[in-house]
C-alpha cells in the first residue's frame, strides 16, 4: 500500500483520500481593531433630518404611484422600475433612520436617567468609575459597587496598611 499525499492530483489509477478535506485553507483575518466600535457618531459625516424628509416624501409620492401605474396600463417596464425604486429608497431611508436614532441616542445617553430607578443606571457607573479611577491611579482596576464608598488612598508612609 502507498500513502497518499492529500495535496497531492491522484493519477489515473488512484482514487484521493476520501477522509482528506478538499476545500482550501482560508486566509487569516486581520487581527487589528474594529474602528468604528466605540466610537463617537459624527452628525456631519452623515444625512440630515432635512434629506430624510426628502427620501421620505419622494417614497409616499411612489408608493402611491406604483400601483396607479398598473391601473392606468403604464407599460409594464415603468412599473417595475418604479417597484425597484421603491425598493431602493426604502432601503435607504431604512438606513437613514437607522442613522438618525444612533445620533438621537448618542445625545441623550448621558442626561438620561429613569423616574423611579434606586439604583444607578449603567452610564452613571461608568461615569464613577472613570472619576475614581482618574483619583486613585494605584488601582484602575478595582470594581464598582453601588452604595460602597472605596477607602482613600493612602496619603504618605505612614498611611500605609
Amino acid at each position: 500500500m502507498t500513502d497518499l499525499d492529500p495535496n497531492a492530483d491522484p493519477s489515473p489509477g488512484q482514487h484521493p483520500d476520501p477522509s482528506a478535506d478538499p476545500t482550501p485553507p482560508r486566509r487569516p483575518r486581520p487581527s487589528g481593531p474594529i474602528l468604528y466600535k466605540g466610537d463617537e457618531l459624527d452628525a456631519q459625516r452623515g444625512p440630515g433630518l432635512g434629506c430624510f424628509r426628502f427620501q421620505l416624501a419622494v417614497l409616499v409620492v411612489l408608493i402611491v404611484l406604483t400601483p396607479l401605474s398598473v391601473v392606468w396600463n403604464w407599460s409594464p417596464t415603468v412599473s417595475a422600475v418604479l417597484l425597484l425604486v421603491v425598493l431602493l429608497l426604502l432601503l435607504i431611508t431604512g438606513q437613514t433612520i437607522i442613522f438618525l436614532l444612533r445620533l438621537v441616542a448618542a445625545d441623550r445617553r448621558g442626561r438620561r436617567r429613569p423616574l423611579a430607578s434606586g439604583t444607578r443606571t449603567v452610564g452613571e457607573l461608568e461615569d464613577a468609575a472613570a472619576a475614581r479611577n482618574s483619583a486613585d491611579p494605584v488601582d484602575p482596576v478595582a470594581p464598582v459597587v453601588p452604595g460602597v464608598v472605596p477607602p482613600p488612598p493612602p496619603s504618605g508612609p505612614h498611611d500605609t496598611v
